[in-house]
């Protein structure tokens, strides 16, 4: 497996002006790394995100880093055919954006909430609309050379049993799933367990740790609550409740050498906390 960083995990340096997207770049390669994936990109004010993908990567093989994925938020259920063709457009445009990144994996949202009613009111009444929507999406990107994927996240398409019909019912080879060893405990459910089920699917990895909370405890400050009201907190990587050496080692032994990215959501200074996360990683990689 090869180690990047998400640009997330500098997002409290980037909201403190302290980087930017671009300067992450510099900050990820000292730190180690020699791949980073992008999450949304925000341009500077009067540069288009097509000119920023472009600047980036120009960066990125300035300082031989790779840029090796790009994620982005998306809404695949609407509520009207006019709302699904205008999120189509969109997320094709963000394609477009991971072209010019030099990006070949992309990974989109599929929907974080129900609506409630019709066929909105359950995962499963949505899943032929999600599914439809994705493999729209993925053959866009297949003619671009780029794979395309879904990550456990959202609580609605978070749990492993979910992802996997998900993945099944798109059943395009240009898709698949990225595997957040920290987002199943959103849900409640078992990470190296999730994992295990998961593996053969995955095309892309994120390392995050967290640090549980029962609900009987009660609330804590910089805690928030999964979707069965316990709580969880960010945590540098090898320092929280989740298993990652285990979640590595299954899936070495489901035959993953794809990237492992950390993702670092902890609350102390960021720098500090993805130092830890990739001295961690890299212990584990080589045992």
């Amino acid at each position: 497996m090869k180690l990047g960083v998400s640009s997330y995990s500098f997002q409290q340096y980037i909201r403190a002006g302290k980087l930017t997207q671009l300067s992450a770049i510099a900050a990820a390669k000292e730190i180690g790394f020699a791949a980073i994936e992008f999450t949304d990109l925000t341009p500077p004010a009067g540069t288009t995100p097509r000119e920023y993908a472009r600047e980036i990567r120009r960066e990125a093989e300035r300082l031989g880093m790779t840029v090796n994925a790009y994620t982005v938020g998306a809404e695949l259920y609407q509520p009207t055919p006019e709302a699904e063709a205008a999120e189509l457009a969109r997320m094709k445009e963000q394609i477009d954006v991971a072209e010019l990144l030099g990006a070949t994996l992309l990974r989109h949202d599929v929907c974080r909430n129900l609506t409630g009613k019709g066929s909105g009111r359950s995962f499963d009444l949505m899943l032929p609309t999600l599914s439809k929507n994705a493999r729209i999406l993925t053959e866009y990107a297949a003619a671009k050379g780029i794979r395309t994927c879904s990550e456990n996240h959202g609580y609605l398409a978070q749990d492993s049993d979910r992802v996997e019909r998900l993945i099944n019912a798109v059943a395009h080879d240009n898709y698949g799933v990225l595997i957040d060893m920290g987002n199943f405990a959103c849900v409640d459910e078992d990470s190296a367990m999730a994992v295990s089920r998961l593996a053969p699917l995955a095309v892309h990895v994120h390392a995050k740790d967290f640090q549980k909370r029962p609900f009987a405890a009660g609330p804590a400050e910089g805690y928030f609550m999964t979707r069965g009201c316990n709580y969880l907190r960010g945590a540098a990587v090898g320092e929280g409740d989740i298993p990652v050496k285990q979640c590595i080692a299954i899936l070495r032994r489901a035959g993953y050498d794809g990237y492992l990215s950390l993702e670092y959501e902890g609350h102390e200074d960021c720098i500090e906390g993805i130092k830890k996360g990739y001295a961690a990683l890299c212990r584990y990689l080589a045992e």
